[in-house]
């Protein structure tokens, strides 16, 4: 497969026509081709995967267990999902129809939409772009896969490796500049989705409009953790473990779905972070142990953060930085002023601020006065307060007593609301994202009812078109017959 990186000479169009005749000629509609594609990524994965450790090391400054769960072993799990349920999910489904439009059936039949566009994003370079490819074959698609500049080695790996083990002519990488992805905004594709940052998220919108071509976008935002009094020591604890592994283990905070801030009753706030402070000096030993930031803008952006005198005088744990590794401390901030960057931006990094409130039924009012969140996470064994935050908020997903976890289960749907984005994939929601769900309906010549027909002499077709919405067939058939029910 080739791959472009010059604007100049791009030939994109050229690139989308020939994804469109190989679309044309029917084999990525095939379910062997599809299941072929699938077992090709997997062993990509599993073939390559001392490389990919490499890449991401060399990107991110990801340890190689970090990588492996939260890119390889992810991903290997999702494709071989895919794969056993493939075949049940292709089947047409059967759908009801009614009495009166015997004999006759009806189904719905998912087919692939045609040639679609992945915009993955720099943080998990390689699952933001193979999970959402991984649904795409299974739906029957041919695709281009865009993979992020900011981590070029992971770009340059999946463009040298994508052809190797998928179908060239089908499957496509084009890395690049931005100018590419605009350029490549320029042409029609059946289905795009992007994921990365609300404000190329309203570009891709902008440019999607002059082809009306459908969009799912995975955006950011910032999200809320809610800790609630934990009376046993142990519970506490574990929700610490799981707290940090959801804000500094994963990717340096540097996750859509990282947490972004924590609400908790003052009362419960100092024991909170001396059991984070405790915990960080365990977990994090050596500075191999968490991922760097992955530029020097993105370097700049997060200690600018911190340079605001209020939000610097918050501070309780942390706020070393390393300009020269890329390396930012894990940072506690406690009450840093809620009309600060830090507060009113998505962070996607290792600060953390905690907000305390009177009483931890005061958190739900806190984030419902804010956009929707990509997830709510919530730290409780009250029932009541779960059912409180399930009724009374908004999001793309809530998750009790863990953090990102989520992300890994093939079983629910991934995706925002509002702000955050939308479209869901993920397990069959990435088949029936890149698919197009076609109603078939059937009917014989055996029946006909003259009733729906014109003209409209008198009150007696009224009577039965009535009785046929009503679903009262009793008394349309005795209406036909001439008796009265």
């Amino acid at each position: 497969m080739e791959t472009v990186q010059e604007k100049p000479a791009l030939g994109l169009g050229s690139l989308v026509s020939s994804l469109r005749v190989v679309y044309k000629s029917g084999r990525t509609k095939e379910l062997a081709w599809r299941q072929s594609q699938l077992k090709g990524l997997i062993r990509l994965l599993t073939e390559k995967e001392e490389e990919i450790f490499d890449v991401l090391r060399d990107d991110l400054g990801k340890h190689r267990t970090e990588s492996f769960r939260d890119e390889v072993g992810v991903l290997v799990k999702s494709i071989k999902y895919t794969l056993q349920n493939l075949e049940k999910w292709a089947v047409p489904e059967k759908a009801p129809t009614p009495l009166v439009s015997f004999p006759a059936t009806a189904l719905v039949l998912p087919e692939p939409l045609g040639v679609v566009l992945i915009f993955s994003c720099w943080n998990f370079p390689l699952v933001l772009a193979l999970e959402p490819l991984s649904g795409a074959l299974a739906a029957g698609k041919a695709v281009v896969v865009k993979p992020s500049e900011l981590a070029p080695s992971s770009a340059a790996f999946l463009a040298a490796n994508i052809p190797r083990y998928l179908d060239a002519e089908a499957v496509k990488v084009v890395p690049g500049a931005p100018e590419v992805g605009q350029e490549l905004m320029e042409h029609r594709w059946d289905k795009v989705l992007f994921t990365g940052g609300a404000r190329v998220g309203r570009i891709i919108m902008t440019k999607a409009a002059k082809h009306l071509t459908p969009v799912a976008l995975e955006l950011g935002s910032k999200c809320p953790c809610i800790v609630d009094w934990l009376d046993s020591r142990r519970d506490s604890q574990v929700a610490v473990n799981r707290i940090i592994g959801g804000k500094w283990s994963t990717c340096a905070g540097q996750a859509c779905i990282a947490i972004d801030y924590i609400l908790v009753e003052e009362q419960f706030a100092p024991i909170l972070i001396e059991l984070l402070k405790s915990t960080l000096e365990r977990f994090f030993t050596k500075p191999e142990d968490m991922a760097r930031i992955v530029n020097e803008r993105q370097f700049n952006r997060l200690s600018g953060l911190l340079e605001d005198h209020k939000v610097s005088c918050s501070i309780v744990h942390g706020g070393d930085l390393d300009p020269k590794t890329l390396s930012i401390e894990p940072t506690i901030l406690l009450n840093p002023p809620l009309d600060s960057d830090v507060m009113t931006e998505e962070i996607f990094g290792p600060l953390l601020p905690i907000i305390t409130v009177k009483k931890i039924e005061d958190s739900i009012e806190f984030v419902n006065s804010r956009p929707k969140p990509l997830a709510i996470y919530a730290f409780t064994t009250s029932e009541a307060l779960k059912q409180q935050i399930i009724k009374e908020t908004s999001s793309g997903s809530v998750t009790f007593n863990d953090a990102i976890v989520q992300y890994g289960l093939e079983s629910i749907p991934f995706g925002g609301v509002g702000q955050s984005g939308f479209g869901q994939y993920h397990g069959k929601y990435s088949f029936e994202m890149f698919s197009h769900k076609k109603a078939v309906f059937r009917r014989s010549f055996l029946v006909e009812f003259m009733f729906r027909y014109p003209p409209w002499n008198d009150e007696s077709k009224l009577g039965l078109l009535r009785h046929v919405f009503r679903y009262d067939y009793v008394s349309l058939v005795l209406a036909l017959l001439g008796l009265r029910r």
